[in-house]
């Protein structure tokens, strides 16, 4: 018999930044056991993210989430780490004239959705944007500084969640894969095989079904009987390059108006370089296209006079959206023992500690943490998906 076989108040299925911050948060309440496929946690779209804190990402309904998370990633409580997650970069939106549109919308939208002075944006000046950004070539003329973007540690922000999960009780189980729940009411629950690749299913049960399962998310409602949300993965191409001249290391995070690339410095003259891709996939082992590579460079080339020196690596990762594009955090209306933590998109990271708090708060009933207790969870609830 499996070590982790047994009862459970909740199993949470995926153990990325979602399942491991909401495990963390929920340990301590009740006997939480947590479900990754993979031999590691984070293998999957969180161990493959360029991720930064931008106020500006994600529109009005994720604006609350990141700004809740900031202060808690900026400065955590001193018994989850010992040091914020927050580390300097700035950023700049650039554009050529005919982006001008495009730069005064970015304007408007997050002014609109504040009610306020805009405070985010810094407009640039042509010269201005030209010493900013030593190589951009001379026909990108617009640019908008968010000087409070920041980088974001990933794997000290996952691993601190992980740890405090299992300081706080929770049991963490690798390499097995969900295979199906079957929901039998009251005191039984659900009863989840899971697969390790042996000949016997490890059998575990549960009241309540946790589904951070990414890219998977529909195919863990399915194997509960529950109906799918429409949770779409879009594949996301990030490729390092070494360029001339080296990229300055304090170089801020550039971001086209226009959505066609962004790319920061990782050191040593070496570049991220993503060209914003949004490819429908299968939830799969992500791998990058050459074509996408060769059209990230030449998106990267017509705006920097760089010579691309190498390509030194490329990945892929999955970023899950609802048709909505607005994350699900709720009970399923249908039914009510099996709960959605999925959707996130490309802004997972940066939400983390809101989400996590949220949805602790709607699963135990709790009073909601004072970092999230203004956000109402009903813009995210999965009934707004299934009506």
């Amino acid at each position: 018999m499996s070590e982790c076989e047994g009862r459970y108040d909740a199993v949470i299925i995926g153990a990325g930044m979602a399942g491991a911050s909401l495990g963390a948060e929920l340990a301590g309440h009740m006997r939480v056991l947590m479900i990754e496929m993979e031999t590691m946690p984070g293998y999957h779209a969180t161990g493959r993210s360029v991720a930064f804190w931008s106020q500006s990402y994600g529109g009005p309904a994720i604006r609350p989430l990141t700004r809740a998370s900031g202060a808690f990633l900026a400065r955590p409580p001193v018994d989850f780490a010992d040091h914020g997650f927050l580390l300097p970069r700035g950023g700049v939106h650039i554009g050529r004239a005919q982006d001008a549109p495009l730069r005064d919308a970015m304007i408007a939208d997050y002014q609109d959705a504040d009610k306020g002075p805009n405070a985010l944006f810094r407009p640039l000046a042509a010269d201005e944007l030209q010493s900013r950004i030593m190589g951009l070539r001379p026909e990108w003329v617009i640019g908008l500084e968010e000087e409070s973007l920041r980088d974001i540690d990933v794997a000290a922000l996952h691993g601190a969640y992980l740890s405090a999960f299992r300081r706080h009780g929770g049991a963490l189980l690798c390499h097995h894969r969900f295979a199906g729940a079957e929901y039998r009411g009251g005191a039984q629950g659900w009863q989840m095989s899971l697969f390790n690749g042996g000949d016997a299913p490890v059998t575990v049960t549960a009241s309540l079904l946790i589904n951070a399962a990414g890219a998977w998310a529909d195919t863990v409602a399915r194997g509960a009987d529950v109906r799918p949300l429409g949770v779409k993965p879009l594949l996301r191409t990030v490729t390092q390059l070494r360029v001339s001249p080296s990229a300055p290391d304090d170089m801020p995070l550039v971001l086209d108006i226009s959505q066609r690339f962004y790319f920061k410095p990782v050191g040593q003259g070496r570049i991220w370089l993503t060209p914003h891709d949004e490819q429908p996939a299968a939830a799969q082992d992500a791998a990058p296209e050459e074509i996408d590579v060769a059209i990230a460079i030449d998106r990267l080339q017509s705006a920097m006079d760089w010579q691309v020196e190498a390509v030194e690596r490329k990945w892929a990762g999955l970023r899950s959206f609802a048709p909505d594009r607005l994350p699900v955090y709720g009970r399923d209306p249908r039914q009510p023992a099996f709960f959605w933590f999925a959707g996130q998109g490309g802004f997972g990271i940066q939400t983390a500690p809101a989400a996590a708090k949220l949805a602790s708060a709607l699963i135990t009933g709790a009073v909601p943490d004072v970092m999230v207790r203004d956000l109402d969870p009903a813009a995210y609830a999965p009934g707004r998906l299934q009506s």
